[in-house]
């Protein structure tokens, strides 16, 4: 299908530590952790038409997934000093259902329904803007792992994040990679040049906003726990939901370009903070495949 991607340092030699993050994997897979051999999407129709895109914002500089240099399958490969200015073209990959909640080199739990990513140099935590050139759709993801290290593959995307540019279907696609980097003071800069928080998602997103089409909803946070092509399973995850969270719910019909969706919707919340906390206690409590957005009353 596409990359196969390993997510931790692995041993190579004893007293020598091999940086793995999200590789594209041998032909085999030699890591016990995954309950599958071979990658690949989610069984449900997930729905990525409410998903927002990452938001930037500062984060101090870790040490946590940036060796440098560091070693994969006998390649050496460095770690930028910075993320400022950086931009690419090539092939981009994506990542899914293998290694849902496991761990990103840098100790996060990989998400797959999350704006997300693996770079094989990018500083980490990082952001980056990516945009598919055979459409024209931009996504903005969080970098929080390394790889992928198959062919020339320049960033390996969640299978969320290749849905809503539209090539979890084919694999891959040709994209262009521009990091966003966040100062202290909040002021942000892509591929080296200041832009505002209201470019971040690229044109498309500029259209939509001066079209006046977000400002005539009011929106709010929301914990999703399924989107179903048919209301009765939506229903049902409803009322599973219902018997252990006493917190307003709902479930959302909403018409998209790919058909009528019904979205199970915990909320709304009036801060993250508050949306975070819920989503942990659904975690806690089996409903593990949650995913916070914005979404209109």
């Amino acid at each position: 299908m596409n990359c196969k991607p390993s997510l931790l340092f692995v041993l190579a030699v004893a007293a020598a530590v091999i940086l793995s993050g999200c590789a594209s994997a041998p032909e085999t897979d030699h890591s016990s952790r995954y309950t599958l051999t071979n990658d690949r999407a989610p069984s449900d129709n997930f729905d990525t038409s409410g998903l927002n895109d990452a938001v930037p914002v500062y984060e101090a500089p870790r040490r946590s997934g940036n060796k440098s240099p560091y070693t994969v399958w006998g390649k050496q490969y460095r770690v930028l000093d910075s993320n400022n200015g950086y931009t690419a073209r090539g092939t981009a990959s994506w990542y899914g259902e293998k290694f849902h909640g496991h761990k990103t080199s840098n100790g996060e739990t990989f998400d797959m329904y999350a704006m997300s990513a693996a770079h094989k140099s990018l500083r980490i935590p990082g952001y980056a803007r990516v945009t598919n050139l055979d459409n024209g759709r931009s996504v903005i993801v969080r970098v929080n792992d390394r790889g992928p290290f198959h062919g020339d593959r320049i960033i390996d995307l969640s299978y969320a994040a290749a849905k809503k540019l539209g090539y979890q279907a084919r694999g891959t696609a040709r994209v262009e990679v521009a990091a966003i980097t966040v100062k202290p003071d909040g002021s942000m800069f892509l591929a080296g040049k200041p832009f505002s928080p209201e470019d971040a998602a690229g044109p498309a997103a500029s259209r939509v906003r001066a079209s006046g089409e977000m400002a005539m909803e009011k929106r709010s946070l929301f914990v999703q726990l399924g989107s179903f092509s048919s209301r009765d399973p939506a229903e049902k995850l409803l009322s599973q939901v219902r018997a252990v969270l006493e917190n307003p719910m709902r479930v959302r019909a909403v018409d998209t370009a790919s058909g009528r969706f019904h979205r199970v919707q915990v909320g709304p919340f009036r801060d993250e903070d508050s949306a975070r906390k819920t989503q942990s206690l659904l975690e806690a409590r089996g409903f593990d495949q949650s995913i916070l957005l914005t979404d209109s009353h």
